[in-house]
């Protein structure tokens, strides 16, 4: 892979705009290493720190920018999916994507301020451990999907789950639905 003066070089790694690039440091990384830097435009730039509302047409190139090979950028395609997953095509594509471990964690250890001083209760499975983004899961039991017309048997491996406002609650895609789960229902897989 290039270096990350000859990436900013060129244009942005998340839309692909020439103008305003520059590096930026995917927290929680050192900013000094080149590898959790990745360059981005002024547009991509205001989306990602949260200084202007999320503008889904122009984000629709995290369709791409998701499996660029750079790891700092990945993590930061998965971020701004994640905060658009109430969007169908952000949710479906969040699904599809199969990132790896390291990358996931580092991609769901950003800590986002929310403005509140109320500390985020965490999600817990049924054997109390905490769930994160992107995380498997295993049910502990067979579900009946309302809607869905079908059940889910325990035993059922649930990929790269999302957290919900409810820590009571995760976000699963059984049979090709997403589904929301009860998280005492579930148990990490490891």
């Amino acid at each position: 892979m290039n270096t990350l003066a000859e990436r900013r070089a060129g244009p942005c790694e998340l839309c692909g705009s020439t103008a305003g690039v520059a590096p930026f440091a995917v927290p929680p990384r050192r900013p000094a290493d080149p590898d959790a830097c990745a360059a981005i435009c002024d547009v991509c730039r205001t989306q990602v720190e949260n200084k202007s509302p999320l503008n889904q047409d122009h984000l629709r190139c995290l369709a791409e920018s998701l499996w660029h090979p750079a790891p700092a950028v990945q993590v930061l395609s998965w971020r701004l999916l994640n905060r658009l997953k109430s969007a169908p095509w952000a949710r479906d594509l969040l699904q599809s994507v199969d990132l790896d471990d390291s990358v996931l964690r580092w991609a769901a250890d950003e800590q986002v301020d929310d403005g509140t001083d109320d500390p985020v209760a965490p999600t817990l499975d049924s054997n109390g451990n905490p769930l994160a983004a992107g995380d498997s899961v295993t049910l502990i039991k067979d579900l009946v999907v309302k809607g869905g017309g079908f059940t889910a048997k325990r035993g059922t491996l649930v990929k790269n789950i999302a957290l919900t406002a409810n820590p009571a609650h995760v976000e699963g895609r059984i049979n090709g639905t997403v589904i929301v789960l009860v998280a005492a229902f579930l148990k990490k897989a490891t």
